[in-house]
């Protein structure tokens, strides 16, 4: 470890992020080892390393961190707000009858999590209140996940970055179909309490849907039937750790440069 400086550190296929404790950041609070990460920077000036961490996150093709890490508060405390952040999600100690106001009046409080730094702001607000959920353990506090928080950030038009080399286009994308299954698979607890495997049974009870939709020659059973499996297998890759947007283009790479001819009504490769 490098004592008393801004470190940049790199998961590689991850993620670039910045830190001045390295051991209790990247392993302690996000589980790698040594050996699964590496430092590509270190300083004592906190303004040239916010600037270099954005540059790298860029030119590494990561996505782009919303607040500089010299713009981010490390106090989780602003009036009467005391929040607790965990691995998979985000405490607030009220309930969600009275969320709504805590949000409000607490705007530009801003936190890290284990997917990015968090800046609250109206359209975020709003995005919290909807999706919060009250806690099992305590009636007086609510909950979101990160995951989904940081997915909603990262990708709602209304997001808006702060630094000055922001690309738009890289920062604030659509929040297209595919989040928004993960979305309200994260919030119905499908990735925290499902598997593979059951995912994996529910893929083939949809297969079977299809098949007998193609037999009755009922299109709008075919459109469900296609659209439960799509929604499936996206649940089935996360849970996987492999988004499917990676899957779908690993295989796109392969059968755009595959050649063959059809037989009998079936594509044969050479």
């Amino acid at each position: 470890m490098i004592d008393n400086k801004y470190i940049i550190y790199h998961i590689p296929g991850k993620k670039i992020g910045v830190t001045n404790d390295l051991y209790n950041r990247v392993e302690c609070q996000q589980g790698y080892e040594v050996g699964e990460y590496e430092v590509l920077e270190s300083s004592d000036d906190i303004d040239y390393i916010s600037k270099r961490e954005i540059e790298l996150q860029k030119s590494y093709g990561y996505r782009v961190d919303l607040k500089p890490y010299n713009k981010l508060s490390v106090n989780l405390k602003l009036k009467n707000m005391n929040i607790n952040i965990t691995e998979q999600t985000t405490t607030f100690p009220c309930p969600v009858n009275k969320l709504k106001g805590q949000l409000m009046d607490n705007l530009e409080m801003r936190w890290e999590t284990e997917h990015g730094q968090v800046c609250l702001d109206k359209d975020l607000a709003m995005w919290i209140e909807k999706n919060a959920k009250t806690s099992m353990f305590n009636d007086n506090r609510c909950y979101v996940y990160n995951k989904a928080m940081s997915r909603y950030i990262s990708n709602s038009k209304q997001t808006k970055c702060d630094f000055e080399e922001c690309d738009e286009d890289d920062c604030c994308q659509d929040f297209n179909t595919f989040d928004k299954i993960r979305d309200w698979a994260e919030y119905r607890g499908i990735y925290a309490e499902g598997d593979p495997k059951t995912q994996y049974i529910k893929l083939m009870e949809e297969a079977g849907e299809l098949g007998r939709a193609i037999l009755k020659q009922n299109r709008e059973e075919q459109k469900d039937a296609i659209g439960d499996m799509v929604v499936v297998l996206t649940n089935l890759a996360e849970l996987l750790d492999m988004p499917i947007e990676e899957c779908v283009e690993s295989a796109w790479d392969v059968i755009s440069k595959r050649t063959g001819k059809m037989i009998n009504g079936t594509f044969v490769k050479d």
